[in-house]
């Protein structure tokens, strides 16, 4: 049977069957459970396949089904204007990426429906999951190895997709036509990272479409992806190791942690060692070597939250004294709980046809963690993978009068707050708030999801009133394996 939006809400509170059905605009929605990667974990929600051209100059071409899914409000008197919810990246489904984020819009999604859509190439979206490049260790910046990958992940992709088509600009025509399916509704989007990139390029080419805008970890259109990666870490890290050297017991314990990384870095590129580990996941013995790109990489992942950059004054410490087994095991954890969410074939897809031809080097990055390193490592693929269009006002600043909330974290290692002070500078209706001590996505930190939720509804930006993230802070650092003092 067909029912309406709140029946339909009822019944998912109630239980329903797999006749019910969710009808908006022209789609009829089916009850469907999301999972999520590692997980047996499950969310309810309506599903419904949404067919588009791979190729929109070629209609008659092949087709692809993309994931689209709603989650349901929790109150029958539903708003008409749905929370779509951009996932990061590139490369992440927002339908596997939900359990991480519904949180921080249980609030938000009160009175509106969540619209996810697996971006085209993720997830239920006729993903560009390739097993030679979503299983390498991100870790790992080595060029020659990145462009091999490269070469095998488009070979074992091409039979069922054309990587041309799968950039961000074919994804906002995707979004603007499921738009159209719901009946022409206006998006309130909550863009994370990558997908802030998404909201932009929506909000620039169908404004009428939008509501209101939250970005989160902002990426500004102008922005060439990997172009300061490198900077962007170093400056993070220098400000989250002023906090230890102001901080009498870590100062005490680890002393200029800035100088102790770059000096054990060193140590490691004149000497790399082979560590024998156990796997963290199979405990199977696995051997690797340790050098300054795995150290680089490690800095980098736990540089992105508080909790695990209050570990690295110690992981530092261990690294120098040749304690190096805890840490790489720890760097294959989070590599593959990231690869896990990540699809490799879709992020070049995006990279290579909106950014990699204007990445312009740096000289004076060379000497920093990361270096040149990843910006070699992207060109090498690049060089392997097909390049789709990219219009010529792709990299133009944002500028509009809509309500747009800027999200940013103090010591963010990749979209820092000069990024969403850029961005605002375009916008007449928009705020910036800058979260103390924290670092990539803060939208679920402390009081940020009241606030969401306060903005959604009231479409308030100066008069929000957000003196609450004053609250929030960093995470004391480790001083030994046991935690922060006491």
């Amino acid at each position: 049977m067909i029912v309406s939006l709140g029946a339909a809400l009822i019944s998912l509170a109630s239980g329903v069957t797999a006749n019910d059905r969710l009808q908006i605009g022209t789609l009829s929605f089916a009850p469907c459970e999301l999972s999520q990667p590692k997980s047996a974990t499950t969310t309810a929600a309506w599903c419904v396949p949404f067919e588009v051209p791979e190729n929109r100059a070629d209609p008659n071409g092949r087709k692809i089904a993309l994931k689209l899914a709603v989650i349901g409000s929790d109150i029958a008197a539903t708003q008409d204007d749905p929370i779509v919810f951009l996932a990061g990246g590139p490369g992440q489904a927002a339908t596997e990426t939900w359990p991480s984020i519904a949180p921080a819009l249980q609030s938000a999604r009160r009175y509106r429906h969540v619209v996810l859509l697996d971006q085209r190439g993720t997830g239920g979206s006729n993903a560009l999951r390739c097993k030679a490049s979503d299983a390498a260790a991100d870790a790992d910046f080595d060029p020659a190895v990145a462009g091999a990958q490269a070469r095998r992940c488009l070979d074992e992709i091409k039979a069922k997709a054309d990587p041309r088509y799968y950039t961000t600009t074919d994804a906002v025509e995707d979004l603007e036509a499921v738009r159209v399916a719901l009946g022409g509704v206006k998006f309130n989007l909550v863009g994370v990272s990558y997908g802030t990139r998404v909201a932009q390029q929506y909000m620039a080419r169908h404004p009428d479409g939008v509501r209101s805008a939250v970005l989160d970890g902002v990426a500004p259109n102008e922005l060439i992806f990997g172009g300061e990666f490198a900077r962007n870490l170093d400056e993070a890290l220098k400000g989250r190791f002023a906090l230890c050297a102001n901080d009498k017991a870590c100062a005490a314990r680890f002393g200029d942690v800035y100088k102790a990384l770059y000096e054990t870095r060193e140590k490691y590129r004149a000497a790399p060692v082979p560590v024998t580990i156990r796997d963290p996941q199979n405990f199977e013995t696995k051997q690797r070597r340790f050098d300054h790109n795995l150290l680089d990489g490690l800095v980098r992942l736990f540089a992105y939250a508080p909790e695990s950059a209050a570990l690295l004054p110690l992981v530092i410490r261990e690294a120098a004294a040749g304690n190096t087994a805890p840490i790489v095991a720890q760097a294959e954890y989070v590599v593959k709980d990231l690869s896990d969410g990540m699809t490799a074939g879709m992020g070049l897809s995006v990279v290579c046809a909106e950014d990699a031809d204007l990445i312009v080097d740096a000289p004076q990055d060379k000497s920093l963690i990361l270096g040149e390193t990843m910006v070699a490592a992207i060109r090498a693929q690049c060089e392997a993978w097909p390049k789709g269009k990219r219009p010529d006002d792709f990299h133009r600043p944002i500028k509009s009068d809509l309500p747009v909330l800027i999200l940013s974290g103090q010591f963010d290692p990749v979209t820092p707050p000069r990024y969403g002070d850029a961005v605002l500078k375009g916008l007449s209706k928009g705020r910036h708030l800058v979260a103390p001590g924290q670092g990539h996505n803060v939208i679920g930190r402390g009081c940020m999801p009241r606030l969401v939720k306060r903005f959604i509804e009231k479409l308030e930006t100066d008069q929000l009133d957000a003196g609450c993230i004053a609250e929030l802070g960093p995470t004391p650092f480790f001083l030994d394996f046991n935690g922060a003092a006491p």
